[in-house]
């Protein structure tokens, strides 16, 4: 059964720019759907058309009826008195309603118990029971913790909360409601890690359907069981998880490339042929014809547009050879805001070429210790020093510029004392090209801040970095880049992250912040959750990732060469007679007539099943086939027409 048929959609905020352009896919029943593309490419305004709060320029957008859909990036307006706890209350409005006309019937009963009623009682008794009227409050402080919503928060006003907390509230409230259908817009954003596990583990056990958008690759890994990349208003269909994605998305990459250069290779070589036919033809209209046939199926083997690249950053950080062992010494270093203690660290030494990610809950003082690092704060007790040869860079998680009105440009210029065009060449590896360098600093989204910061960062000779979230705000290509260039990175890096993907590709020491101890782990971060889940008992939740069964390029595609009928195409003779030579011609202009025919068939077949991806695949296949067997069919009427 489908439950989110999408067909045709069209969206334009500005005339004659559609950024949703004929959008189709089917959601089936129970599946967990990853959206993916760039930032911009039209995921959330998908989301709002499915839930209502847009309406579509064309196309449509069916779902059953009766199931309830819910949307995580829609924060209702709740009552002023309304506390945390009555919102998450509110997912139970149907079994108070049911609880209520219990309690009316029973008065009832107590003045005339009639088998009516009592019947009537006891449809509702087990609807109610069936419904978990008994266990709303065990439902709700389950979820509540799982979620990492502590009691003091539950008791405040939800609109007191901040904006990462009333969506960790409401996203509690959805999954309360048992909602059929969740559509969830960056849920990971405002949870900690183990909050995002949690969440991670509800959805493996979910029976409805899920529609996820998420920059947290991890969590897609563990949670989609397929992918639909939205790119230039359309959708690209992956049978697999994130993983499974990144390797299938290089394939077809490699795949296009390879077509579209054999059908450039194919049409030069017709055009060839095309211009010796018209050349030996003068005065003969046959061959002249035949010359105008070659050069019309020219034009029609290409048919492969050129694949284009993701647009990303281009560029790297500059490394200062790191002189000595001692890169950072911490000692009885503690650090308190009033009466809360973050943290008491005895000892610790940081040595040159260690990458080491902070992780721990939200308030933990992650970021403070980097700050500390920095010295931009000073300890309450306790030293932390760096080594003499140490130069240092900071990616902080909230980027400010002292100017605030200075345009891009202006700032690279002034912080880095570069010409206007060296300036401009930095900014262009950094996507910051044409009209954009004069955008105000203060206007910048908060990923566009990063990325200048990274810009003006990544010129100096450094051999001390720290980043405190440095895959916040930024979409998949860009932390893809980020990763990149990091992974070129050789000298020491500090990071703190709850990006786990990020995490388990770089870090071989793991710092965990928790009730003010840090933990100082030795190891991947694999092999840390592995000690932690050992340590406390716990079972393993599993990094496993779904969807691989990749086949390899080349594998399973069997032998080409082949005529229309599965027999090995004939070879030209050198010695026949005329009539021979235009008998064969004539089969073989029949059987390219034919071919074409089917090819004008199989893109009609395409438009109509542009939603499903498994039927895309296998017309895709036959039309490779077609193609190769066209491509053959004119090798041999070219060799005859020479003849």
């Amino acid at each position: 059964m489908i439950d989110i048929s999408i067909r045709n959609i069209k969206k334009a905020f500005e005339e004659g720019n559609n950024i949703l352009d004929g959008l189709s896919f089917d959601v089936n029943e129970g599946e967990r759907v990853g959206l993916l593309g760039k930032n911009g490419a039209g995921k959330t305004t998908l989301l709002r058309l499915i839930t209502g709060e847009m309406e579509s320029d064309e196309g449509t957008i069916t779902m059953p009826a009766h199931k309830k859909t819910g949307l995580i990036s829609q924060i209702p307006v709740y009552p002023r008195h309304f506390t945390a706890d009555d919102v998450m209350n509110a997912a139970f409005e149907n079994l108070r309603a049911i609880k209520a006309e219990m309690e009316r019937l029973e008065s009832e009963m107590a003045e005339n118990g009639t088998p009516e009623l009592l019947k009537a009682y006891d449809g509702l008794a087990h609807d109610y029971g069936r419904l978990g009227g008994y266990t709303t409050e065990y439902e709700m402080n389950r979820v509540a913790n799982g979620l990492r919503i502590p009691q003091e928060q539950r008791k405040q006003s939800f609109e007191s909360l901040s904006g990462g907390e009333k969506t960790r509230v409401n996203l509690a409230r959805l999954i309360l409601e048992n909602t059929d259908i969740l559509l969830l817009d960056e849920p990971t954003n405002h949870l900690d890690m183990r909050a995002t596990e949690w969440l991670e583990e509800f959805l493996g056990k979910y029976r409805g359907t899920a529609l996820i958008i998420s920059h947290d690759r991890y969590f897609l890994d563990k949670t989609i069981d397929r992918a639909i990349e939205i790119s230039a208003g359309k959708a690209e269909y992956y049978s697999g998880n994130y993983s499974f994605y990144v390797v299938e998305k290089q394939r077809r990459y490699e795949e296009q490339l390879e077509k579209y250069q054999r059908e450039q290779a194919e049409s030069k070589r017709l055009r060839e042929a095309a211009a010796r036919l018209h050349q030996w033809g003068t005065g003969n209209e046959k061959l002249m014809q035949k010359s105008r046939a070659v050069l019309k199926r020219a034009e029609r083997a290409v048919k492969t547009e050129k694949p284009d690249k993701d647009k990303t950053m281009r560029a790297k950080f500059g490394e200062r050879e790191f002189q000595g062992d001692e890169v950072l010494v911490i000692r009885d270093l503690a650090k308190s805001y009033g009466e809360r203690r973050l943290f008491d660290i005895k000892e610790i030494e940081v040595r040159g070429g260690e990458r080491i990610a902070v992780i721990g809950d939200n308030g933990t003082g992650k970021s403070t210790l980097a700050k500390l690092i920095m010295r931009e704060e000073e300890p309450d007790s306790g030293i932390v020093r760096q080594g003499p040869a140490v130069k240092p860079a900071y990616l902080p998680q909230i980027v400010m510029f002292e100017h605030t009105r200075r345009s891009i440009l202006d700032t690279l210029i002034y912080s880095q004392d570069v010409s206007p065009q060296a300036a401009r060449n930095r900014l262009g590896a950094f996507m910051f090209s044409g009209e954009d360098v004069f955008k105000q600093v203060g206007d910048l989204s908060g990923g566009e801040k990063s990325r200048l910061r990274l810009c003006m960062l990544m010129n100096g000779k450094i051999n001390l970095l720290v980043l405190d979230e440095p895959t916040n705000h930024l979409d998949l290509p860009s932390r893809e880049w980020i990763e990149d260039a990091v992974g070129e990175y050789g000298e020491t890096l500090i990071f703190i992250s709850h990006d786990r993907y990020f995490i388990n590709r770089f870090a071989t020491r793991i710092w965990d912040i928790e009730d003010g101890v840090l933990t100082d782990f030795k190891g991947s971060y694999s092999e840390y959750r592995r000690f932690r889940e050992q340590g406390s008992g716990g079972r393993d939740q599993g990094t496993g990732i779904r969807g691989q069964g990749v086949v390899g390029k080349g594998q399973g595609a069997g032998d080409r060469g082949h005529g229309a009928a599965g027999e090995p195409l004939r070879e030209a003779k050198t010695k026949k007679k005329p009539s021979d030579i235009q008998k064969e011609l004539r089969r073989l202009e029949r059987e390219i007539e034919k071919r074409e025919i089917e090819l004008d068939e199989l893109e009609q077949l395409k438009r109509q099943h542009s939603a499903e991806y498994e039927k895309l695949l296998e017309l895709g296949e036959r039309e490779s086939e077609i193609v190769d067997a066209l491509d053959e069919l004119y090798k041999q009427w070219e060799m005859y027409s020479e003849e």
